[in-house]
């Protein structure tokens, strides 16, 4: 056993009982955070693979998107003067809500209209329909851009958390107590078990053969 793995603590039963307790504390905090890090790399498969599957679809929604938007500037022609006279505020807002996931809290971003269609009598006299596929296109890019953000933001902060779970769950195991910041790490309690396990029939034959 090494120096800096050695607490300076006599080798009795009471000492082997509270090093048993410690042992098993620290055998039990990681095994939660093991537990906590496979929640959150399943969470973080499934949110990697949902971007993957976001991005695929968001280019042919762009796409489709551009070419209605062509479309509408060749049936109803250029009509972005009225669509910048008649802005005023934004319909399509976002709210934040939080997504909590084995302790760690996920931002969670949700799209929603607010007020009325200010462009509702766009294309009245011709493009109308479309005018109205256009606004159809749009507004789906929008809500994939809005899950897209949210999925990367979820993304980012659950990679974080799964590296400083990680980062503790070796702390424990290799007795990096830098990182937890205690002594509290399973190579200590091993080593100091086998030295009282190794101490205890030596100080029990002592016991017995000293005088009162």
């Amino acid at each position: 056993m090494s120096g800096k793995d050695r607490i300076e603590i006599f080798p009795s039963r009471m000492a082997q009982t509270i090093m048993k307790a410690r042992l098993k504390g620290a055998q039990t905090g990681r095994n939660l955070l093991k537990k906590k890090s496979d929640a959150l790399t399943l969470r973080f498969r499934q949110i990697l693979k949902k971007i993957i599957e976001t991005k695929m679809l968001m280019g042919e929604v762009m796409r489709e998107a551009a070419f209605s938007l062509a479309e509408a500037k060749f049936t109803a022609g250029d009509f972005s003067t009225t669509v910048i006279q008649n802005v005023n505020k934004a319909q399509v807002k976002i709210r934040a809500k939080k997504d909590n996931v084995a302790g760690v809290t996920l931002p969670v971003f949700e799209h929603y209209h607010e007020g009325t269609d200010s462009y509702e009598l766009t294309g009245l006299a011709r493009g109308g329909e479309q005018l109205a596929k256009l606004k159809r296109n749009y507004a789906k890019a929008v809500e994939l851009l809005v899950e897209l953000a949210s999925l990367q933001t979820s993304f980012v902060t659950l990679d974080e958390a799964i590296k400083i779970t990680n980062r503790r769950v070796n702390a424990i195991e290799h007795g990096e107590s830098k990182l937890l910041g205690s002594s509290l790490f399973l190579p200590r309690p091993v080593h100091l078990l086998d030295s009282c396990q190794d101490s205890g029939p030596a100080l029990q034959i002592e016991s017995y053969h000293s005088p009162d």
